[in-house]
């Protein structure tokens, strides 16, 4: 029996990079991504299934939580909502979606039971991002004892965020280095043609790149 990780995966550089890792590191992969009424929704569905392909995923998940666009309360699941273009700023961004990341471990953890995977991979990254709460190192830790108070006594799951203390110049590098497709990652928060250059997301990414002296391979406006 192979041993067998399920990867959260957004169409991102970052979640992209950890599902890579855990192929490195000999997991069967078990694909899984959230269509859940974000702006760029069509352009991450696209990617994960890129992505998922070159990873030769045993297993895909496209699941889709509608009400995220009910809650609202994000710049990225409601329209009357501007995406911030300003560049970082202090606190907790408009474009923080109300415990996302909880939800969606809480779906990972669900199909890990299933198929009997040892870990989850998350791709989030704490100390060089945009301050989101659900990224944070120590709540990942008590997701995780959360996650084994409530399954199966033999289930064990182990959630991995590898980039967690990664600056996203490190990340970048390590993607290349470890031949991830990043020509199919998508990182901006409100295009689909072309990425913005001027949201969080985009800056973050651009300044990776730039900190890794590389050329990053999609398009920007």
């Amino acid at each position: 029996m192979s041993k067998r990780a399920v990867c959260i995966i957004s169409g991102g550089m970052d979640s992209a990079l950890a599902a890579q890792m855990a192929k490195e590191e000999g997991y069967e992969i078990i694909a899984l991504h959230f269509n859940y009424g974000q702006r760029t929704e069509k352009k991450e569905l696209e990617s994960f299934r890129k992505i998922a392909k070159h990873l030769d995923a045993s297993e895909s998940y496209e699941i889709d939580l509608p009400f995220f666009e009910q809650i609202g309360a994000s710049a990225l699941t409601d329209k009357s909502i501007d995406v911030p273009t300003g560049g970082l700023e202090e606190g907790v961004p408009l474009t923080y979606v109300p415990f996302r990341n909880g939800i969606f471990l809480s779906i990972a953890a669900a199909i890990a039971e299933k198929h009997g995977a040892e870990a989850i991979y998350i791709g989030v990254v704490e100390e060089d991002s945009s301050g989101y709460p659900d990224c944070r190192e120590s709540y990942i830790q008590k997701m995780q004892e959360a996650v084994n108070l409530g399954t199966k006594e033999e289930t064990a799951i182990e959630i991995k965020m590898p980039l967690v203390t990664l600056k996203k110049s490190q990340i970048a590098q390590k993607a290349l280095t470890l031949g991830v497709p990043l020509e199919y990652t998508w990182s901006c928060y409100q295009d689909e043609e072309r990425a913005c250059g001027v949201c969080d997301s985009c800056r973050l990414r651009l300044k990776g790149f730039k900190g890794a002296g590389a050329v990053d391979p999609i398009d920007y406006r």
